[in-house]
């Protein structure tokens, strides 16, 4: 069996199998979504009470994808408090299991993380830009 390393969107190395299995069979072909086409999608996921996206908010802490195509999003909140999770996880799976053949993922998990704490310090520029144009003053 190869494998194949590769620095995901954490910094983090990531091995990737690929080859025969552990009987000498062939492993299935599973294509594996790109993080970066990932995090792409996710920018269709908007903060219900902010109305920008989580990635530029900076709520998104990191991205995995399993050769199952099982994507694993490390993400936070604004404040732990927050109850729109649900609405956050269902505007996920619109983004990242729908669409044409089905989506980028075959399924997705999200683990809330809450270290280190998210403050506006994660926001990108161009979630700044769209805060200031709502009349935030950041």
């Amino acid at each position: 069996m190869s494998s194949e390393e590769t620095v995901g969107a954490t910094g983090a190395a990531e091995v990737a199998a690929t080859g025969a299995d552990d009987t000498g069979a062939a492993a299935p072909a599973v294509s594996k979504a790109a993080i970066a086409d990932i995090e792409e999608a996710m920018k269709d996921v908007v903060d219900p009470e902010l109305g920008i996206n989580v990635v530029d908010l900076g709520l998104v802490y990191g991205v995995h994808v399993g050769d199952d195509n099982v994507a694993t999003l490390d993400m936070t909140l604004t404040s732990a408090a927050c109850p729109l999770t649900d609405v956050i996880e269902d505007q996920t799976r619109n983004a990242l299991t729908t669409g044409p053949g089905g989506g980028l993922v075959s399924d997705f998990r999200i683990n809330w993380v809450w270290l280190p704490p998210w403050g506006p310090d994660k926001i990108t520029d161009e979630g700044r830009d769209q805060l200031r144009a709502l009349g935030f003053n950041v």
